[in-house]
């Protein structure tokens, strides 16, 4: 189809979309792009040349929610590398404490700390006399760091970061038939500490979040480390407690490397939009670029080096990895250059049909970033950007594939 006819249809089929329910424009005026959507609404649509097919409002910058984590991944894969895995680290000082430092891993999970205490058993000496304390070193990252538009909700999205976490800082729970709480999830405890905590928010069941008052996300760690190490046959005479390791004085007797590669952790970041996952990585992104301690703000700015450097895009905002915070901002053309640079990792995102693609959702925000594939097999990107309550991204989505599928 002619690039110009191809042109018309398309300012047809969005003028039908944007206008026809609402008869805010008048037929007898000229179709122009610029007029077709409305402010604060932004769409883009290039074929797979890069050539760009429709273009409305793509240099105003809007609020991307959840789509942001593409560009929170793409800044990770720049640093750490695609084959990157989040390490934690595991020491034996003079008074045989074993010492635990955290290096940001956010899929550190009960399942994992069972298979590490396995392995500890075997590297211990000789399996030898009881350890005293258990330290707990999180100082890879900053402490208390707090992630803006971050609420006090018991959902994993709003748990608190940090450089040393087990079960994204939440613990899952309900009543048993005899009134008793007990873990909703068969591989997890439900550790004394936890169920203080428990009892203390009122809650019947669901999920409460560990947060950093009185370095309680850090104790549950260690409280896990000593429930599994126990089932090993682990004596721990002492107690659980912050602190650091001594490099020039504390044995390494284990490194445990993730068994999730950095493009494997992004994958469950967007199929679970999660948003403690992509500040963890942002976290470790910016103690990998600038050292540590990693804190929010040197992730923020890899991710501006990397945005500007790498993909030329400078129309950008950044508060955040994960797309929560409404001070993000970033255009729907540098969006786009998001996107393209994406495409040899789409596989990762979430795929229906004929479509890759990423959401983002918060109140009077809706937003789409993605790929269609035509019958003839190309590959068409796309970007939709609604900032206006009561609109949502779905139903542009079905114009856009008149555009793409016709």
């Amino acid at each position: 189809m002619p690039i110009f006819s191809k042109y018309i249809k398309i300012l047809f089929i969005l003028f039908g979309l944007f206008f026809l329910e609402n008869h805010s424009l008048s037929a007898e005026k000229p179709l122009n792009p610029d007029t077709i959507c409305a402010k604060n609404e932004a769409v883009l649509v290039s074929d797979s040349m890069g050539k760009i097919l429709l273009s409305i409002n793509a240099d105003q910058k809007l609020i991307p929610a959840s789509i942001l984590k593409l560009l929170t991944a793409l800044t990770a894969f720049h640093y750490l590398g695609t084959d990157y895995r989040f390490a934690t680290e595991f020491y034996i000082d003079d008074n045989m404490n074993l010492k635990i430092k955290g290096y940001g891993d956010p899929l550190l999970t009960s399942k994992v700390v069972q298979e590490i205490s396995g392995t500890l058993k075997r590297r211990l000496p000789d399996a030898g006399p009881a350890i005293g304390d258990i330290i707990l070193d999180d100082s890879y990252f900053a402490d208390r760091i707090i992630i803006p538009g971050r609420s006090s909700s018991p959902e994993p999205y709003d748990a608190p970061n940090g450089a040393l976490c087990v079960n994204f800082n939440t613990v899952f729970f309900k009543r048993a038939p005899n009134g008793s709480f007990v873990s909703a999830e068969p591989e997890t405890p439900l550790l004394p500490f936890a169920l203080k905590r428990i009892k203390a928010s009122g809650i019947n069941n669901g999920r409460i979040v560990l947060s950093h008052f009185k370095k309680e996300n850090r104790l549950y760690a260690g409280y896990m480390f000593q429930y599994f190490m126990a089932k090993q046959g682990i004596k721990v005479k002492g107690r659980v407690r912050p602190g650091r390791i001594d490099t020039e004085k504390d044995r390494l007797i284990f490194r445990y490397y993730s068994k999730f590669t950095i493009k494997q952790v992004v994958s469950k970041l967007l199929e679970f939009s999660n948003n403690f996952i992509a500040n963890q990585v942002l976290i470790a992104v910016g103690a990998d670029a600038f050292g540590a301690p990693g804190t929010l703000q040197k992730g923020v700015k890899a991710m501006l080096a990397y945005s500007g450097e790498q993909l030329k895009a400078y129309n950008i905002n950044i508060s955040e990895g994960s797309g929560i915070s409404r001070k993000n901002r970033i255009s729907a053309r540098d969006m786009l250059k998001v996107i393209e640079d994406f495409k040899p990792y789409r596989n990762l995102m979430r795929h229906s049909e004929n479509e890759y693609f990423k959401t983002g959702t918060l109140k009077g925000v809706s937003t789409r970033a993605g790929y269609l594939v035509n019958q003839e097999g190309a590959l068409f990107s796309f970007i939709i950007m609604i900032n206006k309550q009561g609109k949502s991204a779905k139903k542009i989505m079905k114009k856009i594939r008149l555009i793409v599928e016709n």
